[in-house]
C-alpha cells in the first residue's frame, strides 16, 4: 500500500535529509519508525502524506501520489503531528467540523478511547492540559479508521500509565487493511506495541524488519558478567549487570528490547544488518 522508490529529500535550508531511499510497506502491520533526532522521521511522515515533496524519486500511497492531494487519498491518510494546536471549541463541535471529512469516522469508537483515556467528553479543548489535549487527537485520529495513520511522536506529553493505555488502545485498534506508522525516538514506549521495525539513519532505512524476524535472528539476555555471553554483538552496563544483544545460534526464545536493539543498530550497524540477513 505504500511503495518508495528512490526517494530524495532535503530543505533549501539544509543538506538532503532523505536519500535515494526504498521502503515498501504492507496493511496489517503496525511499523515503529526510530532515528534519532534530527534524522528525517518527520520528513518522511509528511512525504508521504503529501505536505512536503520528494525532489526525485517516486511516492506511492494506496496506488496515489500524495502531492496530488486528491479528496479520495486525503479521505485515506491521517497524520497526527508531533505538536497539536487545537481551537477554543467545544470536543463536540471539533467533531462536527472535522469528523465529516472522513467518510469511516466512528463515533462510538472516538468516545469509546476518549473514555479509556478518562477524558470528559464535554470538555472544551482550550482548557485542556497539553496531554489531554494529545490524547482527544489520538482518539480522533484512531476513531477516522484511515488506511494510512501516521503518528509523529504521539507519545509526547503523555506520562507512565498514558503510555500504558495508548499501547493497549493502539493494540485494539489496528484492522487487517490498514498500515500504522509510529514515528518516535522514545524507542521503549513502543515495545510490545510494533510488529515491524523501521530504523532510519544515514538518510535511509538501515533496518526493514519483522520483531519476529529480530527475536529469530538475535537474542536480548540481561547477565551478570559479559564472559556468560559468546561473542555479543552489543552491551549495555547497569545496575543489575549487563543487556546485551548477541546472535541467536541456540534459537532461543527472547523479547525485544527496542531500546537496547535501536542503540546496537547505531553502534554495531554492518554486524545487526549481517545476523538480520543471515
Amino acid at each position: 500500500m505504500i511503495d518508495i522508490k528512490n526517494l530524495t529529500f532535503g530543505y533549501r535550508s539544509k543538506q538532503t535529509v532523505l536519500q535515494n531511499l526504498n521502503l515498501k510497506l504492507a496493511p496489517g502491520h503496525i511499523y515503529g519508525l526510530l532515528g534519532r533526532n534530527g534524522a528525517g522521521k518527520s520528513s518522511l511522515l509528511h512525504n508521504i502524506c503529501g505536505l512536503l515533496f520528494p525532489q526525485s524519486g517516486e511516492c506511492l500511497v494506496a496506488g496515489d501520489k500524495p502531492e496530488r492531494r486528491s479528496p479520495q487519498f486525503l479521505q485515506q491518510v491521517y497524520l497526527l503531528p508531533e505538536e497539536v494546536y487545537l481551537p477554543n471549541v467545544s470536543i463536540k463541535s471539533y467533531l462536527d467540523v472535522y469528523a465529516p471529512f472522513y467518510p469511516t469516522f466512528n463515533f462510538g469508537l472516538f468516545y469509546n478511547i476518549l473514555k479509556e483515556f478518562e477524558i470528559p467528553a464535554e470538555n472544551k479543548l482550550q482548557n485542556m492540559s497539553y496531554g489531554q489535549k494529545k490524547k482527544v487527537m489520538i482518539a480522533f485520529a484512531l476513531a477516522t479508521q484511515a488506511k494510512i495513520l501516521l503518528m509523529d511522536e504521539p507519545t509526547n506529553g503523555l506520562d507512565i500509565p498514558s503510555k500504558k493505555q495508548f499501547r493497549k488502545i493502539i493494540a485494539g485498534t489496528l484492522v487487517d487493511d490498514q498500515i500504522i506508522i509510529i514515528s518516535t525516538h522514545q524507542v521503549r514506549d513502543l515495545d510490545s506495541l510494533i510488529d515491524h521495525v523501521l530504523v532510519l539513519e544515514d538518510k535511509q532505512i538501515i533496518v526493514n524488519e519483522s520483531t519476529d524476524r529480530i527475536t529469530e535472528k538475535l537474542v536480548f539476555k540481561q547477565v551478570m558478567e559479559l564472559k556468560e555471553i559468546n561473542s555479543p554483538v552489543y552491551s549495555e552496563g547497569g545496575l543489575k549487570g549487563y543487556a546485551v544483544v548477541a546472535p541467536n545460534l541456540k534459537q532461543e526464545s527472547s523479547k525485544i528490547d527496542m531500546e537496547i536493539f535501536f542503540n546496537a543498530v547505531l553502534a554495531e550497524k554492518n554486524q545487526i544488518q549481517s545476523q538480520l540477513k543471515s
